[in-house]
């Protein structure tokens, strides 16, 4: 027996969870950054992130952060044309995707697995490895063929949330509701997070009289 066959077994080394943090070009673009924000709170999770060209443009219409404020919030950051990119591929190991927001472009690229860019190849591989994609999408109203492409990327394993806030927690600023609705995003990734309210049950409630 040589002496490599009497060594131990190496041991797993323990790393922290993996997520991909993918920001488009809907409307709502302070989703993906504030949960970017919320996540860099949670020690255990790394963040992988992509913003897309459209994502930039929103970005400056929208808030005060650029791409260069969203790469300081990212653990590791890709071009959204980097085909190549860790997070292309299903061996690259994580918890899933969220997309918040998720345009309707996105959308329909995820659902027909049109894996010409970062994001959906991302998306796909997620979803080929059974793994939880997360879709904040963002569209209103929404015409049959919105519907179509949502089913079809329900039917593939995403989960289809659209962004439609809450109430029940009384929030006050905008600020509440974009944060009670990134919290509810990430507890499908079992992340939880002190800023997400819960319902308790009504303190008006007749207690079934």
């Amino acid at each position: 027996m040589s002496v490599e066959d009497e060594r131990e077994p190496l041991a797993a080394i323990p790393r922290r969870k993996r997520l991909i943090v993918a920001i488009t070009g809907a409307s709502g673009a302070i989703y993906g950054v504030r949960a970017l924000q919320l996540l860099r709170a949670v020690d255990a999770v790394e963040t992988h992130v992509i913003v897309t060209p459209s994502a930039r443009r929103t970005l400056r219409d929208e808030t005060d952060y650029n791409e260069d404020d969203i790469r300081a919030l990212a653990d590791a950051y890709y071009s959204a044309k980097d085909i190549g990119a860790a997070v292309s591929s299903g061996s690259f190991k994580t918890m899933g995707m969220l997309v918040a927001p998720c345009s309707i472009k996105t959308l329909s690229g995820i659902a027909n697995s049109y894996d010409d860019e970062l994001t959906v190849r991302a998306a796909d591989v997620c979803l080929k490895e059974r793994r939880r994609v997360v879709l904040l999408v963002r569209e209103t109203p929404l015409h049959a063929g919105h519907l179509e492409i949502m089913t079809r990327a329900a039917h593939a394993g995403a989960i289809i949330m659209p962004p439609v806030p809450a109430f029940y927690h009384r929030p006050e600023t905008i600020g509440d509701l974009v944060d009670q609705t990134v919290g509810r995003a990430l507890d499908l990734f079992d992340i939880e997070l002190p800023t997400t309210k819960r319902w308790h049950g009504s303190e008006r409630s007749s207690g079934g009289k």
